[in-house]
């Protein structure tokens, strides 16, 4: 699965819309995103990976690395 598929799987099991995620970022690490930039970033893969942590973080979720076995 592609990080686009991925994180937008676990935005709608969140049960938050993107607008309200964008809403939640802005609100709590002070910035001035939107929903078009979320999506652009999301469709050309250029997405950086403290932001996938920000999103992590508004919808309750923790990034954690697991040794493959």
């Amino acid at each position: 699965m592609d990080i686009r598929n991925e994180l937008k799987s676990y935005i709608v099991r969140s049960g938050l819309t993107m607008t309200e995620i964008i809403e939640l970022i802005n609100e709590k690490y002070d910035r001035n995103d939107t929903v078009q930039n979320l999506s652009n970033k999301l469709a050309r893969g250029t997405i950086k990976y403290s932001e996938v942590k920000e999103i992590a973080d508004v919808i309750g979720y923790d990034v954690k690395w697991i040794k493959s076995e």
